[in-house]
């Protein structure tokens, strides 16, 4: 191998030298880590609220943070609760930390949960519109950006629009996220736009 070939530019060579960055990394990761965990013991004293309207699968789902460090590059962390994920089903209600980009709330649907909930979904098209909420238009259910091919505001759809984007396809997504420079409020906007997740589906 000919490591002359690799090499680092200015900048490249003065974070390579610098572990200061990487500590100040790994403590803004801890603190959001933290963060997610006050707002996960809010979730479930929420939750409880829906014990008798929602499936028993979701009720006894346990919370779960993950993270980790490639997003499209970027570091990132997940709660998820309530979860259900098998083949043929997902239900879940994901907050989503993304390095550099947002905080976003997602509710995630698909196979015979998005079938049993689709109705309810569609019937809530008013409140998606009014508490700014996107919908997922992309045909892959695994992606998190909020890019145009991948979410559209439920505001620029019509209702038929919605009604074919929630039960043409085998998933649903109803998202919203927040940029991190409102950071003293988010905790109880991401709280907020749970309780309306879970409003909806539990009805």
């Amino acid at each position: 191998m000919n490591a002359a070939k690799i090499r680092l530019s200015p900048e490249e060579r003065e974070l390579v030298m610098n572990a200061g960055w990487i500590l100040t990394k790994n403590n803004i990761l801890q603190k959001i880590n933290r963060q997610l965990g006050e707002l996960q013991s809010a979730q479930q004293e929420y939750l409880q609220n829906f014990s008798q309207s929602l499936p028993a699968a979701i009720m006894n789902s346990s919370p779960k943070i993950s993270k980790g460090e490639n997003y499209k590059g970027l570091p990132y962390l997940i709660l998820d609760y309530p979860k259900y994920f098998d083949q043929s089903a997902v239900f879940a209600i994901r907050t989503m930390f993304w390095w550099g980009n947002f905080f976003s709330t997602t509710l995630h649907l698909a196979g015979t949960f998005k079938d049993a909930f689709q109705e309810k979904i569609i019937a809530a098209f008013p409140l998606w519109q009014e508490n700014g909420f996107c919908c997922c238009v992309h045909q892959e259910q695994w992606e998190h950006h909020f890019e145009p091919g991948n979410y559209k505001p439920v505001a620029e759809l019509n209702i038929t629009e919605f009604m074919n984007q929630i039960r043409n396809k085998s998933f649903c997504k109803l998202a919203k996220n927040y940029p991190l420079d409102n950071w003293d409020e988010l905790p109880g906007l991401l709280q907020k736009d749970y309780m309306l997740l879970v409003t909806i589906a539990g009805k």
